[in-house]
C-alpha cells in the first residue's frame, strides 16, 4: 500500500509546475534567445506542464525595470529589447535610410491607421489609386499583410500592420502611433487636391520620403 502511494505521489510530482522563480528564467531564456517576439501560447508549448508563463512575464518584467533592457509587449507577444534612452549606442556611424516613396508612406500610415482597411478605401483617402507596386514593396518588407475580407460585395481583401511593424518601431500596439497631427507636421500625410478626371496613378512617383518615423 505504501509502495503504490510513493508511486502515486512520483508520478504526480512528474506534472507539479516548476517553482515561479524557475519558470522566470525559463521565460527569460527562451525570450533572450529568440529572433522574434514570443507569443504566451508559445512560451506554454514550450514550458514543463503547468507552468504559467503570463504571471512570470509580469514578475520578470518587473525585474527588468529600470535595467538596460526591458521585457515589453509587441502586439500579441514579448520580448526582450534595449531601453529606450539607451538606444543610441546603439546607433551605427553611417546611417542606413530605407527608401520609401511618397505614396508607400502614405499608403503605410493609412493602413496603420485605418486598418483593417481595403485598397479601395486607401485609395478614397488619398485621392488618387494605389499602385500594385506599392502594396507589393510593403509585403515584401513585412510591415503589412493580408487581412480578413470584407463580408460585402465581392469580398475584397484587407490589409493590416505586421507585428514586425509594431516591433520596428517599438510600438506595442498600432494604438501608440503619434497623432495624425504629428503625421502631417513629420510630413507623412499631406492635403492633396482632387484628382483630375481619368484618375491619377502613383506608379510614376519617384519623390522620396525622408522621416525620422520611417529610416531604419
Amino acid at each position: 500500500m505504501t509502495e503504490e502511494h510513493d508511486a502515486v505521489e512520483q508520478e504526480e510530482s512528474l506534472f507539479e509546475a516548476p517553482p515561479m522563480g524557475e519558470q522566470e528564467r525559463m521565460v527569460e531564456a527562451i525570450l533572450f534567445a529568440s529572433a522574434e517576439p514570443v507569443t504566451v501560447a508559445e512560451l506554454t508549448a514550450r514550458m514543463p506542464h503547468g507552468s504559467d508563463p503570463a504571471e512570470a512575464l509580469v514578475h520578470l518584467r518587473k525585474r527588468y525595470e529600470g535595467r538596460g533592457v526591458r521585457v515589453v509587449r509587441v502586439g500579441d507577444a514579448w520580448a526582450i529589447r534595449t531601453a529606450p534612452d539607451l538606444g543610441y549606442l546603439m546607433q551605427k556611424e553611417t546611417v542606413e535610410t530605407r527608401k520609401l516613396s511618397r505614396a508607400a508612406i502614405e499608403t503605410l500610415a493609412i493602413i496603420a491607421y485605418h486598418q483593417p482597411v481595403t485598397r479601395a478605401e486607401i485609395e478614397e483617402i488619398r485621392g488618387v489609386s494605389v499602385s500594385r507596386g506599392t502594396i507589393d514593396q510593403l509585403i515584401e518588407m513585412e510591415w503589412i499583410r493580408f487581412g480578413r475580407r470584407r463580408m460585402s460585395p465581392g469580398r475584397p481583401v484587407t490589409f493590416v500592420v505586421t507585428q514586425g511593424f509594431l516591433d520596428h518601431f517599438g510600438l506595442e500596439s498600432a494604438r501608440d502611433l503619434p497623432g495624425l497631427k504629428e503625421l502631417r507636421a513629420a510630413g507623412l500625410l499631406e492635403s492633396r487636391p482632387p484628382p483630375a478626371m481619368g484618375g491619377e496613378e502613383d506608379e510614376d512617383e519617384d519623390d522620396e520620403g525622408q522621416s525620422e518615423l520611417f529610416e531604419e
